[in-house]
Formats: structure tokens, C-alpha cells, sequence
């Protein structure tokens, strides 16, 4: 018994049972212990410093579970401890749980020095009894399983170095111990009952005043647990099934809310490759099509949960690159098809490396590298990698793209709490509705005469071009007018986007060496995407196996895209997040509905051909709205590391820096293409006239394009730092992901994460795919 013990505690011993009571001492009475005098609780402000708790969640802000302290204890009911000159923080848990509730109390000592926050017998540095060491049959169990009692009482025990929760009946299993699910999860040993206080005592007689703060979290606590504990204010989950109404409603519901993330990448590839507007349209329905058969393919095959497959902006930059190659810039004949051609060779050999990543279970070994701190600043360079393409392209017509980005924010935050038939609809449709608003408004800024100007003709020939009075309103003629574009007046009524519909591929091994490392960011991007969404739909996050099965499906698809032709890969919108928060619709049926309709109006080229014709400065202030959100969901990710650490906002910081500083240093070694291309393309010239001169101009192509990518640089430092910087999991927010044995002991995770039946087997052949 430790000797700073002043009193005894009488027990009662008569309601015990289980494996618990077959631990205990004999004796009938244990030690209580002295509160510690000298604690500052300033200290300590979360609830766990508070109690002497060293969490090895990412989301709490404890100190490094490095730090090992042999005799480290703590006391929930009764205060810190100084022992051998140090601080000894104390639990003492009450290991009977039922409406009767005995004094008897066993003391449970963590040792901080394990990285998953696993619980070991005192001479493996883990957890022991004060009374004695775990016999060999609890030391094997390594947890608590205390005797059950009233069925009202919240009961919380640690198995296995799991935690449980059980309320009110309903039992709600987490992962492993150091799950970082939630910026704010309670520890995985809490105490399973309130220790019972008694008459008279205030805080100098036995209660040192911190039941009090114990009790003031104890219901946020237990509201995050529960929201944990499946998916929490959701109108559908992935499995639901409202009825073909609903689902057709809410299946329109996400595609609509993202029209900007879908449909909008045309309107810059297109004008850039030299193509006209009914090749616009025609690549617009392409995507349509792709879209819905990838969504419905990832749906069945892939990680099973409700994401929307598109053209994601990843590949937005290297095409970029690719199309203003100096090769390219001197075509004038059939420009637009050869530079797809390319693109699609790039794109073809990028997803077979992508598909084979994921099929041949490597993705499992590269998901140890990628963690928040990866996924964090490297979606946010993909955003912010355009911002010398958003407002400059908007801002050539101010009287369109400001009125439209200040709709757009009114929308998404002053109007946000606005109902309409119980319906958000200006937060839900913020992207649909302005485009609507500020069309029409533009169509009465053009049929009012707004931009006619004497001589010139609206529909932007090149000999607007040539004449003097002509030339400085032929941009704004271009950027405002809403009848410019010729796509309704080419476009067919029907057209079928089919394979190959541009001609053969062609390979290059520079584009695809690109391509190849444009995918790996591709699926950084899904993986950050998997997890969060996995949080906000499902129990429990995906197994790495469901990961690398969504990757390989992911690359496979992209091979279509490449296929068919639409200027870029296939892969999970990092959008769809914000899509899932903001409807609370995560269901499979509904988006594989929307898919169906996708696939049905990709058939009408007139639809393609209205998109096409959108004014150029709207699609832009669109484009400024979603990159922006795309910055701000990369950022949102460090919710599962521990931001205020100095180790992680340094790597961040320094990624996010140098990815913009070392392309902008790349990028300026082009000073004759200045002449040749609009200034918001001179950027991506990098690689035909980068710094880097080897003499080997396939290499020279390759290393200049690579380092003129924002997205590629920030990675590749994020990753290095990520990854050798000493720190702990807690800190870090290393990704957790489940194992097979929790999916498949939960009915529920079954459902959401496993394979139809009759593909079970063809893709369980490899184990690496599999639940």
C-alpha cells in the first residue's frame, strides 16, 4: 500500500462476479490517497490534462505519448499523487457497474509509452492493479470486462485495447484505441461509473473539486461518442431505401449542387486546345457520361461509399502543361485532336499505373506514408494552384464575375440558415441558382446592347481582330456576351459520346512519366476524401484492403475517361464532402440514380451545348468558388492532428510556401512565350522553357513540368517531412484505418463496405481487395 495513505474505506464485497472479481485483492479495504497540494490546474485545460490523462488520440492535445513515466498513475476521484519525485496520475475506476454501486475501487495504471495506446501488464510497461499483477488469463484479454448490472446505467469498458461504449442498451464499438475519428474523443480508459462521493465531503475532505469539471464534460463527452457511433444527422445513409421518389429528388440533389465541379473543366481545357465551341459541347457530354458510368462503377466495385466520380482539377494542371508545350504551339491544323490524342495516351498509362497500385495491394504499403499533414496542404495546392487563372479569366468582365462571386457567398453563408419548404435551398443550391441569376442577367446586359460596339460584329470573327476599333472590345465581346458561342446552332439533338471518338492514343514517355505522378496525388486526394467521408457516413472507416480495392477501381476507370477522351482523369471530387455536410444525403442508390440521369441527358448534345455557351467570366467566377472551397476542404483535414503543434504547422507552412515558390521560380524562365500565349496560360509553359538544361530534352521536359506543378511539389516535401521528422501518433494524426474483423462483426459496416455477392469472389481472389 503506498505510504501517503492517511484512511481506510470499508467495501462492500456482496454483489461481484465475473472475471473482474476474480482479480481482486482479498482484503476488504484499499488505500485513499492524499490530494496533491501543489497542482496547478492552468496548467492543464482540456479534460484529460485536467485529470493526469495522456491521451494517444490524434485529436486531443496532450502531451507526447513518447514521454514515459513508469509511475505514472492518476486518480479521477481523488486527485494527483507525487510519487518518487514526480507527478503520478492516478484512475481509480469502479469495476462494478449496475444500480448499486460498492466503494471497493481497483487503481488501473497506464504507462504512456505505447504507440497505439495499448494496455500492458506492468512488466511489459503497461497496465497493472495496485493489489497485484493481472493474472495470466486477464494479461491475455488486456482489458476490463466488468459484471453487467442495471440495464440504465452508461456503461464503458476497454477490451482488447478497444474502446466500448453501451447506452441505454444500444453498444457502439469503436477501433483501436488511438483512433483518430474525432478532433475530440474521450480517452479509452474512462471512468465506467462515477465514483460515489460521500455525505458531508467537500473538496478538502476527499473531493478535490475536479468532479466538478469531470461532470461539466461528461455530456459533450457522451455526445461525441454517440455521434461517432454511426451516422449522425443523416436524412439517408449509404443503405437506406426511401422510395424512387426520394431517390430520384435527392439523386439530382447532388449532382445540381455539384454543377460546378462536373461540368465546368470543358470550358477551360477546350478553349485552350484550340477547339471550337461545338467541340466544347461535345466534350462536356462526354464527361457526362463518364461521370455517371464511374460513379455507378465505384458504387458496386469500388470503396462502396456514396462519392461522386468525375474530371477532377488534379489533372487540370499537367494538361495545361502538356497543351502548351512548344511542340504544340505552332499547330494549326487539327490542334484540338492531337493535343486530346496525347492527353489520352498520358492518361491511359497513368491509370494502368494507378489500377495496378491498387489491385497488387501496394496501395496498402503507401497508405503508411500518407496521414492528414500529406493530405492537408497537398489538396490545398491544387486549389491554390489556379490563382493565377481565376480572377485574372473573371475579371474580363467585372460586371459579371463580381456580381456572381458576391451572389455566391450571400448565398453559402448569409442565407445559409434560410428554409424554404424545410429545404435549404440556398445553401444546397448555391452554384445552380447564381449561375441561373447571373445568366439572365447577362442575357439582358447583351440584348440591351451592353457590349454592341459599332463596326464590330458579336460574333467575335477574327477580323474583329484586325481592326483598330475593334480589338480592345473583341475580349469583352468574347468573356460577356451570351450569344457568342455557336455550340446550339452546331450541336446534333442526339449524339452518342463513344471510345476513340478523337482518333487512336498517342504515347509519350515524358507526358506519361507526368500523368504517372499526377495519379499518385490523385489518390492522396481519395484517400483524405475515403476517411473524412467514412467519418460523417459510416461507424468505422474503411479496411486498407476496401482503400486499395477503391483505388484500383478508381484507376480503372480512368482508363475510360482516357478512352473516351475527356481531357482528364477519373477520380473521387474532393467536393463531395462538402456536398455530403451540406444535404446530409450519403445514400448509394440516390447518386446511382443521378448517375443514370447523367448518362440520359450525355445522349442530348443540345444539354452540352447550352453548358458550352456559358460566358466565359461566369464560368470563372464559378471556378474561383470551387477552388476556393477545394483550399478550404484540404486545410479542414489538419482537424485530425494537432494543429497548434509547432512540429506540424512547420511542415505545413513550409509545404504550402515552397510548393508555390518553387514553381513560381520555374515558371519564370519564359520570356518569349509572353508574346505567344494569354498571360493566364504563361505559367504553364514551364516545362518546354524551364531552367533546367541537361541536354536531354525528355528529361529536361519532365523535371520542369514536375516542378512547375504546385500540387507535385507540395506532396513530395510534405511527404519527406511527414514521414522523418520524429513525432508522436497523437500529434501526427496518422490515418487509422479498420481492420477486417471490425467490418465483418458489424452487420451494419458489412452493408456499407462489402462487395455484391456475385463479385465477391473475383475480387476477394486477392485478399489485399477484400473487407
Amino acid at each position: 500500500m503506498d505510504t501517503g495513505s492517511r484512511a481506510m474505506n470499508k467495501v462492500e464485497t456482496g454483489k461481484r462476479g465475473g472475471k473482474l472479481g476474480s482479480i481482486l485483492p482479498n482484503d476488504s479495504t484499499v488505500d485513499r490517497f492524499v490530494p496533491r497540494t501543489d497542482h496547478n490546474p492552468r496548467e492543464l485545460r482540456s479534460w484529460a490534462r485536467r485529470t493526469g490523462f495522456v491521451s494517444t488520440f490524434s485529436g486531443e492535445a496532450t502531451s507526447s505519448v513518447g514521454e514515459k513515466n513508469e509511475s505514472t498513475r492518476f486518480d479521477l476521484e481523488k486527485g494527483l499523487e507525487r510519487r518518487g519525485g514526480g507527478s503520478s496520475p492516478k484512475i481509480e475506476i469502479d469495476p462494478i457497474l449496475g444500480q448499486t454501486r460498492p466503494n471497493r475501487e481497483i487503481e488501473v495504471e497506464p504507462v504512456t509509452g505505447t504507440g497505439k495506446g495499448e494496455m500492458k501488464t506492468e512488466n511489459e510497461g503497461g497496465l497493472r492493479f495496485r493489489d497485484g499483477v493481472l493474472r495470466s488469463e486477464e494479461r491475455r484479454r488486456i482489458g476490463i470486462e466488468p459484471v453487467m448490472g442495471g440495464a440504465k446505467e452508461d456503461e464503458r469498458v476497454v477490451t482488447n485495447g478497444k474502446r466500448s461504449e453501451k447506452v441505454d442498451g444500444a453498444v457502439n464499438r469503436q477501433s483501436d484505441g488511438d483512433f483518430n475519428g474525432n478532433a475530440h474523443v474521450a480517452p479509452f480508459v474512462t471512468p465506467a461509473a462515477e465514483p460515489k462521493k460521500e455525505d458531508g465531503r467537500d473538496g478538502r475532505d476527499g473531493r478535490d473539486g475536479r468532479d466538478e469539471d469531470i461532470n461539466e464534460n461528461a455530456g459533450e463527452e457522451e455526445a461525441t461518442e454517440r455521434e461517432w457511433g454511426g451516422p449522425s444527422g443523416l436524412k439517408l445513409g449509404p443503405t437506406d431505401y426511401p422510395g424512387y421518389v426520394p431517390l430520384i429528388y435527392y439523386g439530382l440533389q447532388q449532382y445540381l449542387s455539384l454543377v460546378g465541379s462536373v461540368v465546368f473543366m470543358p470550358l477551360i481545357i477546350v478553349p485552350a486546345m484550340g477547339g471550337t465551341d461545338k467541340d466544347t459541347a461535345t466534350v462536356i457530354s462526354t464527361l457526362l457520361l463518364v461521370s455517371g458510368i464511374t460513379t455507378i462503377l465505384h458504387s458496386y466495385f469500388g470503396t462502396r461509399l456514396p462519392l461522386v466520380q468525375g474530371s477532377s482539377f488534379v489533372y487540370l494542371a499537367p494538361a495545361l502543361i502538356i497543351m502548351n508545350a512548344q511542340e504544340y504551339r505552332n499547330l494549326t491544323e487539327h490542334k484540338f485532336q492531337h493535343i486530346m490524342r496525347e492527353l489520352q495516351g498520358a492518361i491511359i498509362v497513368s491509370s494502368i499505373f494507378q489500377s495496378i497500385l491498387g489491385f497488387s495491394g501496394l496501395m496498402s504499403l503507401f497508405l503508411r506514408l500518407i496521414n492528414p499533414l500529406v493530405v492537408a496542404p497537398t489538396v490545398a495546392a491544387v486549389g491554390l494552384a489556379f490563382f493565377s487563372y481565376g480572377f485574372p479569366q473573371a475579371g474580363s468582365c467585372v460586371e459579371i464575375s463580381v456580381p456572381h462571386i458576391v451572389l455566391l457567398l450571400i448565398f453559402t453563408l448569409y442565407l445559409r440558415g434560410v428554409s424554404i419548404f424545410s429545404h435549404r435551398v440556398f445553401r444546397i443550391y448555391a452554384v445552380p441558382l447564381s449561375v441561373v441569376i447571373i445568366w439572365a442577367y447577362a442575357f439582358f446586359l447583351t440584348a440591351g446592347g451592353a457590349y454592341n460596339f459599332t463596326g464590330c460584329s458579336p460574333d467575335i470573327p477574327s477580323s474583329n481582330i484586325l481592326v483598330d476599333a475593334c480589338r480592345r472590345h473583341a475580349y469583352t465581346m468574347k468573356h460577356c456576351r451570351t450569344d457568342v458561342s455557336s455550340a446550339w446552332r452546331t450541336a446534333a439533338w442526339v449524339r452518342i459520346p463513344y471510345p476513340l471518338q478523337w482518333g487512336v492514343p498517342i504515347f509519350h514517355i515524358k507526358t506519361s512519366i507526368i500523368m504517372i505522378m499526377v495519379s499518385l496525388v490523385s489518390s492522396v486526394d481519395s484517400i483524405g476524401t475515403y476517411h473524412t467521408v467514412a467519418l460523417r457516413v459510416a461507424a468505422k472507416p474503411p479496411t486498407p484492403g476496401i482503400v486499395s480495392r477503391g483505388i484500383a477501381v478508381e484507376g480503372f476507370c480512368s482508363i475510360l475517361a482516357g478512352l473516351w477522351g475527356t481531357g482528364a482523369g477519373s477520380t473521387t471530387l474532393t467536393e463531395n464532402v462538402h456536398t455530403i455536410h451540406v444535404t446530409k444525403v450519403a445514400n448509394r442508390r440516390a447518386l446511382e440514380v443521378g448517375a443514370v440521369f447523367l448518362i440520359f441527358i450525355s445522349l442530348i448534345g443540345k444539354v452540352g451545348a447550352v453548358l458550352a455557351s456559358i460566358p466565359l467570366a461566369l464560368a470563372a467566377s464559378v471556378l474561383c468558388f470551387t477552388w476556393a472551397l477545394m483550399v478550404a476542404l484540404g486545410l479542414s483535414t489538419l482537424q485530425y492532428s494537432q494543429t497548434a503543434s509547432i512540429r506540424n504547422m512547420t511542415i505545413v507552412g513550409v509545404s504550402l510556401f515552397l510548393g508555390l515558390s518553387i514553381p513560381a521560380y520555374f515558371q519564370q524562365f519564359q520570356s518569349e512565350t509572353s508574346l505567344i500565349l494569354p498571360s493566364y496560360l504563361v505559367p504553364y509553359a514551364a516545362a518546354s522553357n524551364g531552367p533546367t538544361h541537361t541536354g536531354n530534352k525528355q528529361f529536361d521536359f519532365v523535371f520542369n513540368a514536375l516542378m512547375s506543378l504546385n500540387m507535385v511539389v507540395t506532396f513530395l516535401i510534405a511527404i519527406v517531412l511527414e514521414n522523418t521528422v520524429p513525432g508522436s501518433r497523437q500529434e501526427r494524426g496518422v490515418y487509422i484505418w479498420s481492420h477486417a474483423e471490425d467490418i465483418k462483426n458489424d452487420p451494419s459496416l458489412v452493408a456499407t463496405y462489402s462487395l455484391p455477392k456475385r463479385f465477391l469472389r473475383l475480387f476477394c481472389r486477392s485478399r489485399c481487395l477484400c473487407i
